[in-house]
């Protein structure tokens, strides 16, 4: 007799046979690279809770030392042995130094916190309202503190990680006296010293022997990391929001704020701070750093010494509102030294010219021939008088003469006769060069100039030799 129930029992226990037998085994291993200071990278694999003892006790026999024998610095710090990978943030590269008789430090060994942590400015220092005014309500949840830099690879503000090396021969074996207090100590040079060890001989700073400094650097931690020359754009102003400060322009409290450089320290969303930066642009609103140079902005306020030193912070709009951004900063800066743009359509070359200089030829742009008194072709005389006067316009809303001429349905045609001819230098007729020499005649009457269509000038030998036929 078939025994059914039997049968189904076999069944089900050879399936989960299968499918045991296929299971793959998950690991929550890491692969770790430790370069050494003799310029070998390791590859090892290790558990996060390996401690840094395990990890020298690992390596030291591929490099054919003793455990003891090893020093294992990262981000400026010599870790201890009883640090774990977890803890020191293992998943990024280590720096194994190679120390047979470790030298004593001038200086105390400095705090095992993150760098993240060591910054007093790195977190804001205003108080939100609404926090204090309830302290009987639980106190929520610390946000970790993070640097953010924005990532040319990933094209975005990601957070990154700071790391140092020696500020000589820029070698990641290097140990620093004391932890970044501030901002100045990271973007300012010669702030902290340390010690390097990538050579038997360390590096000095000058012929005293004075210790060498630190040089900080930021990577994106958002990616892999792309080796040493692996880099990211630090954006100082962009904090993690502790204290839960609102926006001053739409009041709602984010994880992420732009503080600007105010002695008041007005917070800002990033979606507000990008709305800001992008109606200044269009209105071509952005300033001059009083100091320092630049195209930039400051609070919105008003305040005063609240200009954005670091136009790195603009990234954070779209790229062609970034082009646009470098294109008028360009623009302001040939102006400002008495320069002049060529007022071609579709060219708008910077140009500095002389200040007695009134002949002006568009050099590495489209050689247009200008007079840069009236923008118009290059002409003998006086030039002649154009339309000024504004337009009506209505509060917060301007309109240029020049752009409302040329945004005529009809412009079309007008806008390719200027940009296919040339007009004569002494009548300033439209002339278009149909084939032949340079050599032009004014056929307009009563004129009949003679000139060169390069140079726009009077007909001459030099011409005929140069470039009679281009």
């Amino acid at each position: 007799m078939f025994d059914i129930v039997n049968f189904l029992k076999n069944l089900l226990y050879n399936m989960l046979a299968i499918f045991s037998f296929s299971r793959k085994k998950l690991s929550n291993k890491l692969s770790i690279y430790v370069k050494s200071n003799t310029g070998s990278t390791l590859s090892v694999d290790l558990e996060p809770h390996m401690d840094i003892k395990d990890v020298k006790e690992i390596v030291a026999p591929q490099l054919g030392l003793a455990p003891d024998e090893l020093k294992i610095i990262f981000a400026g710090k010599e870790l201890s042995d009883t640090i774990t990978i977890s803890e020191s943030n293992g998943k990024r590269r280590l720096n194994s130094i190679i120390s047979e008789e470790s030298p004593e430090e001038p200086y105390p060994a400095g705090s095992s916190k993150p760098l993240c942590e060591t910054m007093s400015d790195l977190e804001l220092t205003e108080v939100n309202e609404r926090t204090s005014s309830a302290p009987s309500e639980p106190p929520a949840e610390r946000r970790k503190a993070n640097f953010f830099v924005y990532c040319s690879q990933c094209e975005k503000v990601c957070t990154g990680k700071l790391r140092v090396r020696c500020g000589i021969c820029r070698s990641g074996a290097f140990t620093v006296h004391r932890d970044p207090e501030s901002w100045d100590d990271v973007l300012k040079k010669k702030r902290i010293t340390g010690h390097c060890e990538n050579f038997e001989v360390p590096c000095v700073e000058n012929e005293a022997g004075d210790p060498p400094f630190t040089e900080f650097y930021f990577k994106c931690a958002e990616h892999s990391s792309g080796g040493e020359t692996d880099f990211a754009a630090p954006l100082n102003l962009i904090k993690t929001n502790h204290k839960d400060i609102p926006c001053i322009a739409c009041t709602d409290t984010s994880d992420t704020v732009l503080v600007f450089p105010c002695a008041a320290g007005h917070v800002s969303c990033l979606d507000c701070f990008r709305q800001y930066c992008v109606s200044r642009l269009l209105e071509r609103q952005f300033l001059e750093h009083p100091t320092q140079g630049g195209y930039t902005l400051r609070c919105p306020v008003g305040c005063d010494a609240s200009y954005i030193e670091d136009v790195h912070h603009f990234k954070l709009l779209s790229k062609e509102q970034y082009d646009r951004y470098q294109r008028f900063a360009t623009e302001e800066y040939v102006l400002r030294n008495g320069g002049v743009l060529c007022p071609q359509p579709g060219c708008g070359m910077g140009l500095l010219v002389d200040a007695d200089c009134r002949r002006v030829q568009c050099q590495n742009g489209c050689g247009f021939v200008f007079c840069r008194s009236c923008l118009q072709g290059y002409h003998i005389g006086e030039c002649l008088e154009t339309v000024t006067t504004s337009l009506g316009t209505a509060s917060g809303y301007s309109i240029d003469p020049l752009r409302a001429s040329e945004a005529r349905w009809d412009e079309a045609s007008k806008i390719a006769i200027k940009v296919t001819t040339k007009p004569c230098p002494q009548c300033r007729t439209a002339t278009e060069r149909d084939g032949g020499c340079m050599h032009m005649v004014c056929t307009r009457s009563g004129c009949g100039y003679e000139w060169c269509w390069v140079c726009q000038t009077p007909w001459t030998r030099d011409c005929m030799a140069a470039h009679w036929f281009g």
